[in-house]
């Protein structure tokens, strides 16, 4: 993307003090609209990025290929400039003015907020009757002409939705492909297919669905909710949460590591996630530790389990979870499942589970019960436990297994895993 070609409009906004304050451009893009970028160089806080494509990805590949050309001196210093550089740059200097001189940050306009999101939730729904058109396509054509589909047969569809503002359900569609390779790729690339024709169907649902399933299904579609607003209107639960645990995955294609850090209410028994990320080689925020209590105030996003960070509370040693059996845990994925079912892991607690091994490791209950578990070698869980009856926080998925997160010995102490 770093060709004058595809800038038509950009400029560099000169420091008062000489060289650049900020780079922007405007990029053409698959729809009529191009994707408006700007990179604040100077900042108060460093360099900061701004895009209008829906990519999750910081600084995105517009961002990258607007530096580019700049650094290849295809960017000229201009005196003109687009008003929403002007705004953006404005927003960012009254921001910092209110910072050092400890004023409260202006309301947001409640009119404003609701147009944006209206015409935003307009444009969505497009884009998801289009993906419903597209899938009853592909399902009438027949998977048997699946492996004569190049990339860009799949491509296609995720660039509309990325037009449309959905970039989660894009991304949903840029997996295809993947799914329709190795053994029993039909199966796979049905239930992906089946998945997505879910997903928009729930989406014109709206108001009809219940209150979490309408937000798991916003936040799969790309309709991302403000930090700012959950704290001020979302639910809020007060308990001594135990902290389960946490894993972390990685994503090569945002290049970006996730960590899902569970806790459950001791006494409401609600399930609570944080998420943090990082990108690759640094370390995601971890507020909690495994193994202790916090008794604080929880902001839950619309789906009901994250937690909006941001809280204080009171973190001392915590004593083991309670547990349950194999059963009940597979009882628990399932309600989970049935307010989410995008979802595809989801933290369980067994008590007096023991490793076992027949043709693979699995995690058995005092009943005889057993889930396989996700790593081929639990030597470390075997160190902890020596292979004894102990209580397990883990996180199931029936794609991968269980994967032991937390494991307390016989002193009641929490090991990571």
């Amino acid at each position: 993307m770093a060709k004058e070609t595809s800038w038509p409009e950009r400029g560099v906004v000169a420091a008062t003090s000489g060289g650049a304050s900020a780079v922007w451009g405007e990029c053409k893009g698959s729809g009529a609209k191009p994707y408006l970028a700007a990179v604040h160089l100077d900042g108060p806080k460093g360099t900061a990025y701004k895009c209008s494509c829906p990519s999750r990805k910081i600084p995105c590949k517009h961002v990258l290929a607007l530096l580019a050309l700049w650094a290849q001196d295809s960017v000229a210093v201009r005196d003109d400039r687009p008003e929403w550089v002007t705004k953006w740059l404005g927003g960012r200097a009254a921001r910092q003015a209110r910072e050092e001189n400890g004023a409260p940050a202006a309301p947001a306009d409640p009119e404003k907020a609701a147009r944006t999101l209206r015409k935003r939730e307009e444009a969505v729904g497009a884009g998801m009757d289009e993906l419903g058109l597209w899938l009853r396509d592909q399902i009438e054509s027949g998977l048997a002409e699946v492996p004569k589909h190049g990339y860009d047969h799949w491509d296609r569809m995720a660039k509309r939705l990325v037009d449309a503002k959905a970039g989660g359900a894009s991304a949903l569609v840029s997996r295809l492909p993947g799914a329709a390779r190795g053994d029993r790729w039909p199966e796979r690339l049905l239930e992906r297919l089946s998945l997505l024709h879910l997903l928009a169907t729930g989406y014109r649902a709206g108001d009809a669905l219940g209150e979490r399933t309408r937000g798991a299904v916003r936040a799969h579609v790309g309709i991302t909710t403000r930090v700012e607003d959950v704290l001020a209107h979302g639910e809020r639960v007060r308990d001594t949460w135990r902290v389960l645990g946490w894993r972390d995955t990685f994503s090569p294609e945002a290049d970006m590591r996730t960590r899902r850090l569970w806790l459950r209410g001791a006494g409401t028994g609600r399930t609570a996630l944080h998420l943090s990320f990082a990108r690759d080689g640094q370390t995601p925020v971890t507020p909690f530790r495994s193994g202790t209590d916090v008794t604080a105030e929880f902001a839950f996003y619309p789906d009901g389990h994250r937690i909006a960070p941001g809280h204080d509370g009171d973190t001392g040693p915590g004593t083991p979870p309670e547990g349950g059996t194999v059963p009940e845990a597979l009882d628990a994925f399932a309600a989970a499942v049935a307010e989410d079912p995008w979802r595809d892991t989801w933290p369980v607690v067994l008590d007096r589970a023991a490793p076992a091994h027949d043709d693979r490791w699995y995690l058995t209950d005092p009943d005889g019960f057993a889930l396989p578990l996700a790593v081929a070698e639990p030597w470390q869980l075997l160190a902890v436990t020596g292979g004894h009856p102990a209580t397990v926080a883990a996180e199931w998925s029936p794609k991968e297994g269980l994967t032991p997160i937390t494991v307390w010995d016989r002193n009641g102490k929490a090991v990571s895993l």
